[in-house]
């Protein structure tokens, strides 16, 4: 069916009353028609993500259902009985976990569910800790306010692999949205189908995140946001926990809204995000802000130096953990004998560097913390887990400890607040000790330019675009000849799944990596510089000039 008739069949079948006023809104709108139906929201390796809203590429109800129907229909055919599922503080979140709980319910399947909204890699803790199959968590991570989406986690707690969700997305493409059928969640809860998780779960999650600890942050006067998200409890539980004096939270985003009225983009790795937080630290004299996005994954920093504050990036506070990790973890004598590190490929490889005189083993893996948690996994089935010491990935994503599977802001949070107060102690701000590396390593700057291509025909440009960066490779980069070249769709220099990624390093050190978002409509380039600062500024002008004749 073309999107005309996908439109007519949900205004006949649809009986939600906000989806009807939404279908009769768009009525006389063909454009908005063909963007909600042109397609079946793709569900992917990430899962699904898209604006809420009706129709059959956008969130809902149904759409709702018709996944989580395949992913159980998937799951009976493979024997596995139980799931885990959360959400975080999304406009409709708690509607869409009751609604996976209830699908699962009907089709026989045990529903572990939260009470309230939890942070993501809760739901990977959860996922592990109950010994469910899959994990189903309700966010659309730090997008704005009109998105919502759907991460799927396997039994080991880590993001789903390529095998099994193509083998669900065989099941849910087969799935009539409106043949899904379900009871009530209180008469699941009574047949003993939906189980809400133990309150003592939480308390054994922290205790878990505690194991990571190194030293203490004592002294340390924090101001946080949660971005009105999921880490309003959690996060300052543990630094309380870990010593810090004083938190002084953003009062206009210290509780959930799904709204996000003061960021309408809650990503920590956006300036505008941190604005509030920024006011309240000048305001109460912190010596560093963090704020962590809506479902508590990623966290952003920003370090008080010399009178104001200085925000840090993502790769930046990665290749600081790395130095304090190893560093203290080795005077204390906790470090193993082969720590092993794992970043991804768009990360900076200054981490590597800083690693080398630690007998560092170090992963670089493709973009997605599921193959940062499979690497966990090797680990752990070689009974070797207690090896893995950090990973990490530019957005603004890390995990230490072995106890969940994707990154989590809330151990994040403890380590960077102990690592602030660490280097107070000594008469330094995170700033200087960054500082102390680039003398010593050179200047690293990583930059990210992304463009959007929306809708129905965003879709076919980026193919056709990188389909023509395929045929036509460039030689030089930013006025440096190209030294190498690598497409991860067809190398076979590296032991990692084939990717639609490709990356260019030049003579002079600079690089290039272009790789289409996998949750939105957007091709992300990843652009490196690592000479002066004076030198990489002019470096970033040439590359950025020559990609935008490629991409705009």
């Amino acid at each position: 069916m073309n999107a005309t008739e996908r439109y007519r069949v949900w205004c006949e079948k649809v009986q939600d009353k906000e989806l009807r006023e939404q279908l009769a809104a768009m009525k006389n709108d063909p454009k908005a028609i063909e963007n909600a139906f042109y397609k079946d929201l793709e569900f992917g390796t990430a899962g699904l993500r898209g604006e809420l809203g009706a129709g059959t590429n956008c969130l809902n109800v149904l759409t709702i259902a018709k996944v989580t129907q395949g992913i159980a229909e998937s799951m009976r055919a493979h024997g596995q009985t139980t799931v885990a599922v959360s959400c975080d503080s999304r406009i409709n979140s708690d509607l869409f976990k009751n609604e996976v709980a209830c699908v699962m319910a009907a089709n026989g399947i045990k529903a572990y569910v939260t009470r309230e909204l939890m942070p993501t890699p809760f739901l990977s803790f959860l996922t592990r800790e109950t010994k469910s199959d899959i994990g189903v968590m309700i966010t659309a991570s730090h997008n704005p306010a009109k998105y919502n989406g759907y991460k799927v986690y396997g039994g080991d707690g880590c993001q789903l692999t390529d095998g099994p969700a193509t083998d669900m997305i065989g099941y849910i493409e087969k799935v009539d949205p409106f043949s899904v059928k379900h009871d009530t969640l209180d008469s699941y809860i009574k047949k003993g189908l939906i189980e809400y998780a133990s309150d003592d779960m939480t308390e054994k999650y922290l205790q878990c995140v505690l194991g990571s600890s190194i030293d203490s942050a004592e002294g340390l006067k924090v101001a946080y946001s949660p971005l009105n998200g999921t880490g309003y409890k959690l996060v300052p539980e543990i630094l309380r926990r870990a010593g810090v004096e004083k938190i002084d939270i953003v009062p206009q985003q210290s509780m959930p809204d799904g709204n996000f009225t003061t960021c309408p983009y809650p990503n920590p790795e956006k300036p505008e995000a941190l604005r509030l937080g920024l006011e309240l630290a000048e305001k109460c004299g912190s010596d560093i802000l963090i704020a962590t996005d809506p479902d508590a994954d990623r966290i952003g920093t920003a370090v008080k130096h010399k009178g104001s504050y200085r925000l840090m990036t993502g790769n930046e506070i990665g290749v600081l953990l790395t130095d304090y990790i190893l560093s203290r973890r080795k005077e204390n004598g906790t470090l193993p004998a082969d720590p092993v590190i794992v970043s991804t490929i768009v990360s900076t490889s200054l981490t590597e560097r800083v690693a080398a005189e630690y007998g560092v083993t170090f992963y670089n893996v493709l973009t997605g913390f599921k193959y940062i948690g499979g690497v966990i996994g090797m680990l752990e089935a070689k009974g070797e887990a207690d090896r893995f010491v950090l990973g990490f990935e530019e957005s603004y994503g890390y995990l230490s400890g072995s106890y969940v599977r994707d990154k989590d802001a809330v151990v994040a949070s403890m380590l960077i607040a102990e690592m602030t107060a660490y280097h107070l102690g000594r008469g330094k701000t995170l700033v200087d000790r960054i500082e102390e590396i680039y003398a010593r390593f050179g200047t690293y700057e990583h930059k990210l330019k992304s463009y959007e291509y929306p809708g129905a025909e965003g879709g076919e440009k980026m193919r056709a675009l990188l389909a023509g960066l395929r045929k036509n490779l460039p030689n030089e980069l930013g006025g440096s000849r190209i030294v190498k070249t690598v497409d991860y769709m067809t190398q076979t220099e590296y032991d990692l799944p084939r990717s639609n990624v490709l990356s260019f390093t030049a003579e002079n050190g600079s690089s290039l990596i272009v790789r289409p978002s996998g949750t939105e409509p957007l091709i992300k380039l990843y652009v490196t510089a690592a000479s002066t600062p004076r030198e990489n500024a002019a470096i970033f002008e040439r590359i950025f000039a020559q990609i935008q004749t490629i991409f705009a």
